[in-house]
């Protein structure tokens, strides 16, 4: 594929992954506004995540093998398209149904959008450690995304009226860049004939990526995948919450400081995508996995006893709104790194379908993580939600270890192989 051909395929997918990271990641904040807007609780606030989340894991179970078949550049535009509608219907009928209604197509698109931005990945690199480099480089383009989406609704929200419905005014702007990616998807273009089989079937295909769990690799990966989104999205959606709650921030500056966690994520995964091209990934996430760990231990202590400040600016805020979001710095690598790994482990036929069990149990860690945080965040304390993410910390510390040992069978057999295969062809 030529070099100018490949350019505009990345800046197509970075375009889409953006737009996308800002509707996917406004779930806290939207969170945070209905419960002033619509008078729900925290806990039936929560369900905006599963509205979000389970359509991807179902779109995707459903979907996922079938895409290279239905092609990946269309699977993006229809989501993109099914995201226009739903982001305009947020104004012009305000209500927490709508917003209901706004995550399910929002988390039914990204499942279409996902799988194809992953697997197109794999088309436009030539080895595992570009793979890994381009990988980190569009997962710090979501995050960015995820920057630009605080900033952007806490331009819209009335911090002097809590019930104001200003903030929904943010969606003729996400509107008018879905509509804005559809045109540079279209004239972007793809070969996507490498991601095909000949001659298979659908229902081979949906088999197959079935059979991919019965691999060790993968479903070591899956519990690693499905932990980090846990504790990734328990954090990110209720941050605003608590920056609010338990930090005493007014609405609009809650959101707004969450963009140092979005920052931090973007910063450390731009830059993990430069480092990941001459580091092997392994020493790299343990040290990001024990920083977490220890950041969470000394940093929630400082968040006791913090009281209301009618003078608070960002000047004379807790040390515990700047402190604490830089957690999203050291997880950051963690989820491109072990996704790019496991793809890179296998033929690029079937990418769309491990694609597809990746984004499944992202969206299902997703969920748990929101209802667990929300759950408990409501019934105990913010601390005590953000002090449980120690738990999935420590175990992923412990699958990170069992993965690397999968993933080294699998370069040993390939360097067995081949030496077998050079072998022979030295005898003849």
């Amino acid at each position: 594929m030529r070099r100018a051909s490949t350019l505009r395929i990345k800046l197509s997918l970075f375009l889409t992954y953006f737009v996308f990271a800002i509707l996917l990641n406004s779930v806290g904040t939207v969170i945070l506004q209905v419960i002033n807007n619509y008078d729900v609780s925290k806990t039936d606030a929560s369900i905006l995540e599963a509205f979000k989340d389970l359509p991807i894991a179902a779109v995707s179970f459903v979907m996922a093998s079938f895409l290279a078949r239905f092609g990946f550049r269309k699977a993006m535009m229809s989501g993109l398209a099914m995201v226009t509608l739903a982001s305009l219907a947020m104004p012009l009928m305000p209500a927490f149904w709508t917003t209901k209604l706004l995550f399910l197509c929002v988390g039914a698109a990204f499942a279409l959008v996902k799988v194809s931005v992953y697997s197109t990945v794999g088309l436009i690199t030539q080895d595992a450690r570009e793979h890994a480099g381009f990988m980190n480089t569009i997962e710090g383009i979501f995050m960015i995304g995820v920057l630009s989406s605080y900033w952007l609704f806490g331009a819209f929200i009335d911090s002097g009226n809590p019930h104001s419905q200003s903030w929904l005014n943010a969606y003729w702007a996400l509107a008018a860049i879905c509509a804005f990616n559809i045109a540079a998807l279209y004239v972007s273009p793809y070969d996507e004939s490498s991601a095909r089989v000949k001659d298979s079937k659908v229902s081979d295909d949906f088999c197959a990526m079935l059979r991919l769990m019965a691999r060790p690799m993968v479903y070591v990966f899956v519990i690693s995948a499905f932990l980090y989104v846990l504790i990734e999205q328990g954090i990110g959606t209720w941050l605003p919450t608590f920056n609010n709650e338990i930090l005493k921030l007014p609405s609009a500056m809650s959101v707004q400081v969450t963009s140092i966690f979005a920052g931090c994520l973007a910063l450390g995964r731009l830059g993990a995508g430069v480092v990941m091209r001459r580091m092997h990934w392994y020493p790299m996430l343990t040290a990001c996995v024990l920083a977490m760990g220890l950041l969470v231990i000394l940093t929630l202590p400082l968040t006791h006893g913090i009281t209301e400040n009618p003078l608070l600016t960002w000047w004379n805020a807790p040390s515990a709104a700047y402190i604490f979001p830089l957690i999203g710095l050291f997880m950051a690598p963690i989820y491109p790194a072990i996704s790019s790994v496991m793809l890179s482990a296998l033929p690029k036929h079937q990418h769309s379908a491990m694609c597809g069990l990746i984004v499944i149990f992202s969206a299902l860690g997703g969920t748990v993580g929101s209802r667990i945080t929300g759950y408990t965040f409501d019934h105990f304390s913010g601390q005590t939600a953000f002090y449980l993410s120690l738990i999935p910390i420590g175990i992923i510390l412990v699958s990170l270890f069992f993965f690397k040992r999968e993933t080294d069978k699998i370069i040993g057999a390939e360097l067995e192989e081949y030496r077998k295969e050079n072998d022979v062809h030295v005898l003849v």
